[in-house]
């Protein structure tokens, strides 16, 4: 089969690789109908991450199963399935808390590389998620959005308790800050204040539910935060970037005793305890437990009540991978679908 490998920064190959198998009688093997580039791909692809070798890449997917192991009950051949980027049992203490991404038998999908045709899922009972019947194609990058960026944005809600009258500030342009803008309303905020500077991020963000611009980052950024807020901050703060100063912007931009759910891949960030100490903020995030979410989100999509597809700006086909991650690093996409 053909799969996409980073072998260096910037060195992005699409090439033959070994079709996957069934391994363990747990595991699932899916005929990938589109999968993407994640903002998070970026880290290693800019040199930020380290390589250890040539890495096949890609972990959010939708696809048709093609074959189960033995002991998998919950999918069979033929149906179409998305699935979360950490394969999870579902079934242990911490997947029943709604913490799947923290299983106690967790398993990166990435490290199998689903930006490919074919892919091997672990834990498949506990990690993909059946439609009722095959979807329509206008419906599948939707689908495809819930197995990372938008469960992603819609935990960082979740976590910063958005709610009915609240405002929420989201710190980050990207997919997953777009689609926090989506969940916010959904969830009922009454204002989404967005930090943005690109005109097409602007645009959907606004079409997503945003009421408020902000283009200034940093000190000005807050500054215009504290302005829209009568001073206060926002009541949840959504940091969906990853970076030293994304954090701190979206700390200073939350209201005492308000709350910021995190969520941005972080690298080299450093939280000044004083600033933590008298802020009265509520820290929560990490990787997303998009498998808590993915029922609902796949009943949203599919009774077409939101539209999370469109932040797929361009879709190429998978030999073509490399020209989406140069897109998405030069700011020329938002988010690139891969057809396989």
């Amino acid at each position: 089969m053909q799969g996409t490998m980073l072998y260096a920064p910037g060195d992005v190959r699409v090439e033959q690789r070994e079709e996957p198998r069934i391994v363990e009688s747990t595991d699932a093997i899916i005929r990938l109908s589109a999968s993407c580039v994640c903002g998070s791909d970026l880290w290693p692809y800019r040199g930020i991450e380290q390589l250890n070798g040539p890495s096949p890449m890609g972990h959010e997917y939708v696809g048709i199963v093609e074959e189960v192991g033995a002991d998998v009950r919950t999918v069979k051949p033929g149906q179409f399935v998305v699935g979360s980027f950490f394969a999870s049992d579902n079934t242990c203490e911490i997947c029943r808390a709604g913490y799947q991404s923290s299983c106690v038998r967790r398993q990166p999908i990435g490290a199998n590389g689903a930006q490919a045709q074919y892919l091997r899922v672990p834990l498949a009972d506990g990690t993909l998620v059946a439609t009722p019947e095959l979807p329509s194609a206008d419906l599948i990058p939707g689908l495809l959005a819930a197995s990372d960026v938008l469960g992603t944005g819609w935990f960082a809600a979740v976590a910063a308790e958005v709610g009915p009258g609240k405002t929420v500030a989201v710190v980050g342009d990207g997919a997953v800050g777009l689609l926090g803008v989506l969940a916010a309303r959904q969830l009922g905020a009454e204002r989404v204040i967005v930090m943005s500077r690109h005109a097409d991020r602007r645009k959907l963000a606004i079409e997503y539910g945003a009421t408020d611009i902000v283009t200034e980052r940093g000190d000005e950024g807050v500054a215009r935060i504290m302005d829209l807020t009568d001073g206060l901050g926002a009541h949840s703060t959504i940091e969906a970037v990853g970076t030293q100063e994304s954090m701190l912007q979206a700390i200073h931009s939350t209201r005492p005793g308000g709350h910021l759910g995190y969520v941005g891949v972080t690298h080299d960030v450093a939280l000044p305890g004083l600033d933590l100490f008298f802020s009265h903020v509520h820290l929560h995030g990490g990787p997303a437990p998009v498998r808590r979410f993915l029922p609902e989100l796949i009943d949203l999509i599919l009774t077409r009540q939101i539209d999370p597809g469109k932040v797929f700006d361009l879709t190429l086909p998978l030999e073509q991978a490399a020209d989406g991650y140069q897109a998405m690093d030069e700011r020329r996409a938002i988010k690139v679908l891969l057809q396989p």
